[in-house]
């Protein structure tokens, strides 16, 4: 009999020590839903803007006789046409390209000796322009830079040099003269060709800002 009672009390030891455990669990579970010191700060950036390339030519006019064409040339005769070329984007280039084409085409872009060839000169002023419509020529009143050498007519992604335009928001003043060369033979009579100047601009390295 005695042994049996030993028994229960140890049982009911056991109950009341799992009883303690499980409310000390309790506790320190609850401990973890205590709120925590925390501190928070925000800073606003400038706003971040990306650059522009945007290279322009003006309509028709004063500062663009390109749309003008000339016609009954015979070996050794030039025609002279001014454009503005002007970069009114914000963001600086790393060069300036031209690409010629024609359409319609004959030997006077096929034939790259005999046929026509073609040099661009800048000028820090605007052009003075002498003559009659379309027979313009062109004088430089400040100074007078290359940007393109004699070459033919028709050409692909070609450097052009002494560009004020690689900057943002600047302009530079061509005057683009077409030679006939004198050494054009007969092949070259009653031929007809429509020219395309195709400026491109291309961004600068990238850099820190």
């Amino acid at each position: 009999m005695t042994k049996k009672i030993v028994t229960q009390l140890s049982s009911k030891r056991r109950v009341l020590l799992g009883m303690a455990i499980l409310a000390g669990v309790l506790t320190f579970t609850g401990l973890g839903t205590y709120a925590l010191f925390t501190s928070t700060t925000s800073v606003a950036q400038a706003a971040v803007t990306s650059g522009s390339l945007t290279l322009v030519t003006p309509s028709a006019g004063a500062t663009n006789r390109l749309t003008l064409g000339a016609s009954n040339l015979v070996p050794g005769d030039t025609m002279q046409r001014i454009v503005d070329l002007t970069n009114s984007g914000g963001a600086a280039m790393a060069s300036i390209t031209l690409t010629t084409s024609a359409s319609p085409s004959s030997l006077l872009d096929t034939d790259t000796t005999n046929g026509l060839q073609l040099v661009i000169d800048k000028c820090s002023v605007a052009w003075t322009e002498s003559g009659s419509s379309p027979a313009f020529t062109y004088t430089c009143g400040g100074t007078t830079s290359s940007v393109l050498a004699t070459r033919p007519v028709i050409g692909s992604a070609i450097a052009l040099s002494n560009l004020a335009s690689v900057a943002g928001s600047a302009t530079d003043r061509l005057r683009i003269t077409l030679t006939l060369p004198s050494i054009a033979g007969n092949t070259l009579q009653g031929q007809s060709s429509a020219i395309t100047y195709t400026f491109t601009g291309t961004q600068r390295a990238p850099t820190n800002q």
